[in-house]
């Protein structure tokens, strides 16, 4: 093999995706409007002042991430609360990192762009020189060092605000913000694009929590009477219609898509249940595989197991997989 060519790396098998985005319109009425559209703009304004402390800190190192998330959270659990504080902490540190990750790669991309010049630049135009080959004409090769002058100042600017730490987040997205500049063009008017704007950056976001039931004690939601419930904030605990400061949806909740999946996540008992059947049908699958009790209603030791599997070689192993029988 030429010491010029990579080599080819040995293949492997992807893990399968660990989580999935599932979406539920809800149709809900003036009361649960407004009370969610109050919620949502207390902890947005918190996000915002989260946010950007987050982002005058710079580059911090694991500990300082640690340490930092820590304080911001205890600012802000008196004006939400703790579970609330927790997922404004972890977005905005999650907006952080990706503003660092995307500022990377655009140093890279700059990168890239100035070496593919400067590789052509030496060549006269019009001419090649091995593999590499000149501009066409004088003005297009001129063009190219005026455009080398230009990505070469904005790569440095780059550099300096990756060695200071200083990224670039909107919360409510910069697509949406570069029409307010033009309205027309967007097809929006003042108003409109406000809605819009306001509406993006309200936050109701909660943290999964894998023993809870019903999700976490955040965002609630039971699967078989459909019902969802709110934690309020702190200061809007009195528009609340539950105890504990919970708010409960006058609408009924439900998902059409994968709504088994996310109800053997809400309920961890039923979704033990189910994981406990797939792995028996899978079984039977693979043939063979047999659910056999035991008396006490314990495992079978591992010595036990492994007379099980040298008692039937040389023929079908009735218990293919001993792992998943339940016993």
């Amino acid at each position: 093999m030429s010491a010029s060519l990579r080599p080819v790396a040995a293949p492997f098998v992807a893990a399968a995706p660990a989580g999935a985005r599932v979406r539920t319109r809800l149709r809900v009425s003036a009361q649960d409007e407004a009370v969610l559209r109050a919620a949502g703009r207390h902890l947005g304004s918190l996000a915002g002042q989260d946010l950007a402390a987050r982002c005058a800190e710079g580059w911090l190192d694991a500990r300082g991430r640690a340490v930092s998330r820590a304080r911001r959270k205890r600012a802000l659990t008196a004006e939400s609360s703790s579970r609330w504080a927790g997922a404004i902490t972890r977005t905005s540190e999650d907006q952080w990192q990706l503003a660092g990750r995307n500022l990377r790669a655009a140093r890279s991309g700059l990168r890239a762009r100035i070496r593919a010049i400067k590789a052509r630049l030496p060549v006269p135009a019009g001419s090649r020189a091995g593999r590499a080959r000149g501009y066409a004409t004088g003005a297009g090769r001129h063009a190219k060092m005026v455009h080398l002058q230009v990505l070469q100042a904005r790569l440095a600017a780059v550099d300096r605000r990756l060695a200071a730490g200083t990224v670039s987040v909107v919360r409510g997205g910069k697509a949406l913000l570069r029409k307010r500049g033009n309205l027309a063009a967007a097809g929006l008017t003042e108003a409109q694009w406000r809605a819009e704007w306001e509406s993006a950056r309200l936050f109701l976001t909660a943290d999964g929590e894998k023993d809870k039931a019903w999700g976490n004690e955040t965002l609630r939601w039971h699967p078989d009477e459909g019902w969802l419930e709110i934690r309020l904030p702190a200061p809007l605990v009195h528009l609340a219609n539950r105890p504990h400061g919970r708010y409960r949806l006058s609408c009924p909740v439900e998902f059409s898509y994968r709504g088994g999946e996310v109800a053997a996540q809400a309920q961890p008992e039923r979704g033990e249940d189910e994981r406990r059947e797939n792995r028996r049908a899978h079984q039977r699958r693979r043939g063979g595989g047999t659910h056999m009790p035991c008396a006490g209603g314990k495992r079978r030791d591992r010595k036990h197991q492994g007379q099980l599997r040298g008692a039937h070689q040389g023929q079908r192993n009735p218990l293919s997989s001993v792992e998943n029988v339940a016993v």
